[in-house]
């Protein structure tokens, strides 16, 4: 029964990506039998989910208008509550919160109605970024139309703006992108996708924060194999060859275990002799500071580049000196 239960709610899951599905290519999907994915269309109509089926060459099942979302009421300011949130937390950086929530925010603005979505928009216009936020500005439904396009392997159109130190905000005509989207990874305080760059015959990572007009294409396919097998390692490795990244090593006295949960979202942490080696993608110090201080620990550094080396030692002149003074003030 459990596997039954397993396989019903992965096809519920394909069905709602609004798509026709012919009845072999779902039966592929969940490793099963046409004959199987029947009888689970049949349970689905049974709960109550609208599954429609075409008849004929190219035919197939489609999860009709009203179908996508499971028995679940709420008003009007509780939907506009549940975006507002699921935006927050898409673009925040509490660890294990931010994937999830895409996908929700995904699934969410998928059966959203269009007056929702207004006040939903307007209250996120209105809402203030507290001073001091160091996360880039990021668009909540481009992340959305980039993950539904990850979850539903269709193909995906965007406009690509160069790294601002390139002149991508001096009047560059944007590159037209068209990829076969595979993940959406989380790195530092910034979204990546990895994907196959169709025009360029190859893999390529994108800054989700530099993505105009994305949209997706009619075209499915199936996901092609990262190479190395692993989306994240992939990710990390490319931000390595690039200019705007620089490699910092740190060595923290701290459990693997305890250093992995904390930033191991964006962080390499292998074990060292006792310690942590910490293998970090930056673009700033200020990143760096904050992932040693959410560590409460002692730490030194093994790699650093000198203009951050320097940056840090200014800000942490900056609080010595502060501390001096509140020091001499209590006195």
């Amino acid at each position: 029964m459990a596997d039954t239960t397993t396989r019903t709610l992965k096809l519920l899951a394909l069905l709602q990506a609004h798509r026709l599905w012919a009845a072999t290519e779902l039966a592929d999907r969940l490793d099963t039998t046409e004959r199987t994915v029947r009888r689970d269309v049949e349970r689905l109509r049974e709960l109550g989910y609208p599954v429609e089926s075409v008849r004929g060459t190219g035919g197939g099942y489609q999860l009709a208008p009203g179908g996508s979302m499971p028995p679940l009421v709420v008003d009007e300011e509780e939907a506009v509550a549940i975006v507002a949130a699921l935006r927050g937390a898409a673009s925040g950086s509490a660890a294990g919160l931010a994937e999830a929530s895409v996908r929700a925010l995904a699934k969410v603005t998928q059966v959203l109605p269009p007056k929702l979505r207004k006040r939903a928009d307007a209250l996120r216009a209105m809402s203030v970024v507290m001073p001091g936020e160091t996360a880039p500005s990021l668009d909540a439904e481009a992340l959305t139309t980039v993950a539904l396009a990850c979850r539903d392997a269709v193909e995906l159109e965007f406009e690509y703006a160069p790294a601002e130190r390139a002149g991508g905000r001096g009047g560059v005509v944007l590159a037209r992108r068209r990829v076969e989207p595979l993940r959406l990874v989380p790195m530092g305080r910034r979204w990546y996708l990895l994907a196959y760059d169709l025009d360029r015959v190859d893999w390529r990572t994108f800054r989700v924060d530099r993505l105009r007009n994305a949209k997706q294409g009619k075209r499915s396919f199936r996901p092609r194999e990262v190479p190395g097998g692993d989306a994240a390692e992939y990710v990390r490795a490319s931000l390595q060859s690039v200019w705007e990244a620089h490699q910092v090593k740190v060595l923290v006295q701290a459990p693997t275990s305890v250093v992995r949960e904390r930033i191991g979202r964006w962080a390499q942490a292998q074990e060292s002799d006792g310690a942590t080696l910490v293998t970090m993608q930056v673009e700033d110090a200020r990143w760096v500071a904050m992932a040693m201080g959410s560590l409460d620990a002692d730490y030194e550094f093994v790699e650093i580049p000198p203009s951050l080396l320097r940056e840090i030692r200014g800000r942490n002149a900056r609080e010595s000196r502060a501390l001096y003074l509140a020091d001499r003030g209590s006195e």
